[in-house]
């Protein structure tokens, strides 16, 4: 912002009466612009609360055992039509289950740990919108507090 005397006042006149104004709209708007604004958080701190929620991100268990009854069942069944014995069949029939639950579990795991990651990226997004949309609704206030307080010791403000 830009201060240029309406009446002539003198170089010394217009330091004095900028920091006389300086001060009012700081008191009145509670903000100092000289000061840094908020901090945001670094690209490792983000990273580290994505892998947290993904870490706690509910995990899918029992993938597995699920899995091995459906094939000791499915095996039991083709080794009874097939006339082996059964118990073969159910035996096989749970080993292949079990790899497939199992690959079932993981990837269903993955995906819960990549949706927690990504709603944690989302709020951290958020946070640092609302905090700079904060801070700038300050420095506006600040702004209209130090222009108005100029305009009435005769100085216009650009």
């Amino acid at each position: 912002m830009y201060a240029y005397p309406k009446n002539q006042q003198s170089a010394d006149q217009q330091v004095k009466d900028e920091n006389e104004c300086f001060a009012s709209a700081k008191q009145q708007s509670g903000v100092d612009p000289q000061a840094p604004p908020p901090a945001t958080k670094t690209e490792e701190q983000k990273k580290a609360e994505q892998q947290a929620a993904a870490d706690n991100a509910k995990q899918a268990k029992g993938g597995r055992a699920k899995g091995a009854a459906k094939g000791a069942a499915g095996g039991a069944a083709i080794g009874a039509i097939a006339d082996d014995e059964a118990g073969k069949g159910a035996g096989a029939g749970a080993v292949a289950g079990t790899m497939v639950g199992g690959a079932k579990q993981r990837r269903a795991n993955k995906a819960s740990k990549q949706q927690a990651a990504q709603a944690t990226a989302q709020q951290q997004q958020q946070e640092e919108a609302q905090s700079q949309g904060a801070y700038q609704q300050g420095i506006d206030k600040f702004k209209r507090a130090f222009s108005a307080c100029l305009d009435a010791r005769g100085y216009s403000i650009k």
